[in-house]
């Protein structure tokens, strides 16, 4: 038989897409049906669950922060997402790009001017169109888009990276339950949190796509305004940015999704500096630092105010909405954010998916929204306030008719718009593709054609049956469930960090064992020693592996089948790794490796006196374990010394395991991350 290709022709899990393409085909059925009906059940909807269930996404937003703000300062903060030895996939510019495409660049398009415009001109208390409501739209604006979204963004990526790299679970909702409930991940339970991952992620994108469209249709009317600001505009316009969005999306993570998010950022920044030059630029400095402090100063009494004394829905259009947004797109950037974040430590993590985000906000916002409190204050270009308050996709248009260069600078926000909304949908689609595959690495075209397709059609019917509006209940809606899945994930972590605790404490006692006393008593010092102040070849440290250690390991083989326990031993070739290893299916699943390791040669290694050019590199026989790198080298040990060592190891092992029922073992991939430079004929 010819087989042209060994991918396979469908990846879906059956539980998980059947469902979620269901209720969401009701759910534009329906719409399409009856689209004032669907209007109103949206509109009431909204209140209930503003009235009812404000406070729990309150408090939520703030247990998420606090929660990672704690791990990243604790001793947790360590851990990397991934086996100890793994390193960066990205560098933190593509990593910094790919973040701001995805999580928030529409957000600050959209938001940048027209929010702090609003607030000003509307505050939720006090007068009016005074410097204390200027000073307080944009205290509001830091706490809309500041720390609380990028925790909830960073619980849910923190988690994702955790459960899938450290311990090789699928990348997907459902691995966060797995200290939890175990293998039940893979049931019904499992299914049923995937589901509304999916849903939550795809209304989140609706409703993001909305906004976008909304932009891109206000744009074209003020460039050209023979084209009309309607809804028939807006959907031929998300038709066709859906087909740029294919094109992306078949392209793939590296080819697509970064080069798109590196043009986004680079775009977004050119933007920004004009504004900043072309501004009240030390205006700008000023009420940057102003407003970071006091944010920072009022940060925990925004965090809980929810209104309760005032009978006004502004907490709902505003604070919860965005909040629930939030929440909602949350599956999509946290899934997207674990997916480029393997090897970097919980700290790093957090750093760079909390800090430097908020700061760039901070810095947006100022640059943008001070700018048109200044022109409107300062300048007397009032006239802006009824044109945002009509149409809030106008609002950044309308700031560049101020500054040089007018009609450029909005064509070219244009095209970021565009370039944004296609990199939310196509980055969008491939995490609900992955979501509805159990987490699946590869899927087939076709499965990623449907989703952008989908996202498409639901923003599409969305904003017929009642615009932003609707986009905005159903955003909130499907928040509520996945709110409480990411409370019990970040239970299900703090299980699994402080067994991981646990067996990083007697990693470390068993190290200093290892450095205190010698398995065999005398002598073994003394290669420590010799290791310490030798840089052997290549050809001396592969002879060591391929010949003592592999026997050593043979051994041990031998005596465990003797003793009725599967045991094999391996030596890969090409890696020059010898590798052991236990199995008992569903209980044990030990392994050992010693590895080759190259590192450069230092500098107080070099001998002044020798003739002979020195070697560029030196090499370890390190040994490595199924969580990663143990930084110890054995080379020279003797045949009883890597025994014991093997032996050792096991024994803390099957005493872990045995204490930590229902959680361990878990089936970590191997990944081979240690490259070692070509060997030289010389």
């Amino acid at each position: 038989m010819d087989v042209k290709s060994d991918k396979p022709s469908s990846t879906v899990l059956i539980p998980v897409f059947i469902p979620a393409v269901i209720v969401i085909a009701l759910i534009v059925i329906g719409t399409i049906s009856n689209p004032q009906m669907a209007g109103d059940f949206f509109a009431h909807t909204l209140a209930a669950i503003t009235k009812n269930f404000g406070w729990f996404y309150m408090l939520s937003v703030a247990i998420f922060l606090v929660f990672i703000v704690s791990v990243a300062v604790s001793k947790w903060g360590e851990i990397k997402l991934g086996p100890d030895h793994a390193e960066p996939e990205y560098s933190f510019t593509e990593w910094f790009a790919m973040l701001f495409s995805a999580g928030y660049g529409i957000a600050l398009l959209f938001f940048g001017v027209a929010e702090p415009v609003l607030h000003y001109a509307s505050p939720p208390s006090g007068p009016a169109l005074t410097v204390d409501a200027a000073r307080q739209a944009m205290q509001i604006a830091f706490f809309h888009w500041g720390f609380h979204i990028w925790a909830i963004y960073g619980l849910v990526g923190l988690t994702l990276a955790y459960f899938a790299f450290r311990h090789g679970l699928p990348l997907s909702m459902r691995s966060t339950l797995y200290p939890l409930i175990g293998d039940k991940i893979h049931g019904p339970i499992g299914h049923t949190v995937d589901v509304f991952a999916i849903l939550g992620t795809l209304f989140g994108i609706a409703t993001t796509l909305g906004l976008s469209v909304t932009q891109i249709n206000t744009g074209l009317n003020y460039l050209w305004p023979e084209i009309p600001i309607n809804s028939t505009v807006q959907i031929i316009a998300i038709t066709l940015i859906t087909l740029c969005a294919l094109v992306s999306v078949l392209a793939g993570m590296d080819k697509g999704v970064k080069n798109l998010s590196l043009l986004n950022m680079v775009l977004a920044i050119a933007l920004m500096v004009f504004v900043f030059v072309a501004g009240p630029t030390i205006f700008i400095l000023n009420t940057f630092m102003q407003n970071t402090g006091s944010y920072l100063s009022n940060i925990v009494e925004r965090t809980f105010n929810l209104q309760a004394y005032t009978a006004s829905d502004w907490i709902g259009n505003w604070t919860l909405f965005i909040f629930g947004w939030t929440i909602a797109w949350a599956p999509f950037v946290g899934l997207f954010i674990a997916k480029i974040s393997r090897g970097r430590t919980i700290r790093q993590f957090v750093v760079g998916v909390m800090v430097v985000p908020t700061i760039f906000t901070f810095l947006w916002f100022s640059v943008f929204g001070d700018t048109a409190l200044h022109m409107i204050m300062v300048e007397g270009y009032t006239s802006i306030i009824a044109e945002v308050q009509n149409n809030n996709a106008i609002a950044l248009f309308k700031l560049f008719e101020r500054l040089p260069f007018t009609s450029i600078i909005s064509f070219l926000t244009v095209i970021l718009i565009i370039t944004f909304f296609v990199t939310s949908s196509d980055s969008g689609s491939l995490v609900i593709d992955s979501l509805a595959s159990g987490g699946a690495a590869y899927t087939p075209p076709w499965q990623r054609i449907f989703w952008v397709s989908t996202e498409g059609i639901v923003a599409s019917v969305l904003l017929l049956a009642g615009g932003l509006g609707a986009l905005q209940t159903a955003t909130i809606v499907s928040a509520l469930p996945f709110a409480i899945i990411m409370l019990i994930s970040m239970f299900g972590m703090i299980k699994a960090l402080r067994i991981e605790g646990h067996h990083e404490d007697s990693q470390q006692q068993y190290m200093q064992m290892q450095q205190s006393n010698s398995p065999t008593g005398k002598g073994l010092w003394k290669k420590r020693l010799a290791n310490l102040v030798d840089f052997p070849s290549r050809d001396s440290v592969e002879k060591f592996i391929r010949i003592t250690a592999l026997n050593s390991m043979r051994k041990v083989e031998e005596e465990l089948e003797a003793q009725d326990w599967e045991a094999e031993v391996n030596f890969d070739e090409e890696q020059c790794r010898a590798h052991f290893e236990v199995y008992k299916e569903g209980q044990v699943e030990f392994i050992y490796e010693i590895r080759l390791r190259a590192y450069e040669m230092p500098e107080f290694a070099g001998n002044e006196e020798a003739d002979e050019p020195q070697d560029e590199y030196y090499y370890r026989a390190e040994v490595f374990l199924r969580r990663g790198g143990q930084a110890y080298d054995v080379y020279n040990y003797e045949p009883q010394d890597i025994i014991n060592d093997i032996l050792n190891q096991f024994e803390r092992y099957l005493h872990f395991v045995h204490i930590s029922p229902g959680i361990l073992p878990w089936n970590m991939e191997e990944h081979d991350d240690d490259a070692l430079p070509e060997k030289s004929d010389a």
